[in-house]
């Protein structure tokens, strides 16, 4: 299960609106377990993956264990039934860590193989499958994406200069994660104040890993975004969706739509501010599982008050930037994560703290 969890963060951030979900079959020899085939949720979450171990394993799938990180699905979508395969195909046995939320599966999968006379065994790597598909459990029980909050801070909790002028906190190690988690991300997310002052391209850009790029998402509410900006100019690498208010201009969202920008808009909260629940619902509904939100303070503050935060990862710098310098937490509690949130791992990325935090 291990192997087949490996194999399905493979595709994290490439097989959205599915489940990157892995898959193994494997057949018991005398002289120990012979892996005959493996399988990854492809590119926009077709083939499944395991019809891909299946075929690839052939005759030998015949008697053999498929190992699953999630349940196989047993409804007609744009492909047959994963469980129609696993049937003609005589896999004697199916070990699957979760059972899948989705409630045109939900058991119905085991259900039917067991019928079959398919042995099914259910547990074994729950925990780890539970993480790697946070995204997709996520979207069809709460209707939203599964939330990474990102930040950069220093020893005294601050995340930019005074005058909120920007400032690297942390070195290439923890800069090489990031685009790590970008390219594990659907979508990363920042706010129109960023890209004005950093003016980021927020692209993976480890070396040959461009293609992993996100989609890139800015909460504009009336439509600033410069044509120049680098998101712009690179959308021949990702697609850069907008979020605007209901109220902004149509002229400028004409205009960035003639340019490939694609705008979408959602009402303002009682302060004025994007509606960040229904901008979430919204992006759900557009098929992204894992969003990761890579902001300011205030983008980052809001999505904490909003609970919207189901993960964190604190990229802690050695050095300080003293008083006068940007709060890390905006307008809310230094320990407000601590509340909803538990810290499961530590490490450190050369001089770099990385602290990960999950409901």
């Amino acid at each position: 299960m291990g192997s087949a969890l490996a194999i399905g963060r493979r595709n994290l951030g490439r097989a959205w609106p599915n489940p990157s979900v892995g898959a193994l079959v494997v057949r018991q020899e005398p002289d120990g377990p012979v892996v005959l085939g493996r399988g990854c949720t492809a590119m926009g979450g077709r083939p499944h993956a395991e019809p891909q171990a299946i075929q690839q394993a052939g005759e030998g799938a015949r008697g053999a264990t498929l190992y699953v990180t999630l349940e196989p699905c047993s409804h007609h979508g744009r492909t047959p039934p994963c469980t129609d395969a696993i049937r003609a195909a005589g896999i004697a046995r199916v070990v699957a860590a979760i059972e899948d939320p989705d409630p045109r599966v939900a058991g119905r999968g085991f259900a039917l193989l067991e019928a079959s006379g398919i042995e099914v065994t259910v547990g074994p790597g729950a925990a780890d499958a539970r993480i790697d598909h946070a995204g997709h459990i996520m979207r069809v029980r709460q209707g939203r994406p599964h939330i990474l909050l990102k930040m950069a801070v220093s020893t005294d909790s601050k995340a930019g200069l005074a005058g909120r002028r920007p400032v690297r906190i942390t070195g290439e190690a923890a800069q090489a994660q990031v685009h790590l988690m970008r390219a594990q991300a659907d979508a990363v997310l920042t706010g129109i104040g960023t890209v004005l002052a950093d003016d980021p391209q927020l692209t993976c850009r480890l070396p040959g890993m461009l293609d992993r790029s996100p989609v890139r998402v800015v909460l504009d509410r009336t439509l600033r975004l410069p044509h120049s900006a680098a998101l712009v100019r690179t959308l021949d690498i990702a697609p850069v969706w907008v979020i605007a208010g209901i109220d902004a201009s149509a002229d400028a969202e004409i205009a960035l739509r003639e340019r490939g920008v694609e705008v979408m808009r959602v009402s303002e909260d009682a302060s004025g501010a994007l509606d960040l629940p229904e901008a979430a619902r919204l992006l759900a509904m557009r098929g992204i599982t894992r969003l990761m939100v890579e902001a300011g303070p205030r983008i980052a503050a809001s999505f904490i008050r909003a609970d919207l935060v189901d993960e964190a990862a604190i990229f802690q710098g050695p050095g300080t930037l003293g008083p006068d310098a940007v709060d890390a937490w905006e307008g809310v509690s230094s320990d407000i994560l601590a509340q909803t949130l538990s810290i499961t791992d530590t490490r450190m990325l050369g001089p770099d703290r990385l602290g990960i935090m999950r409901r």
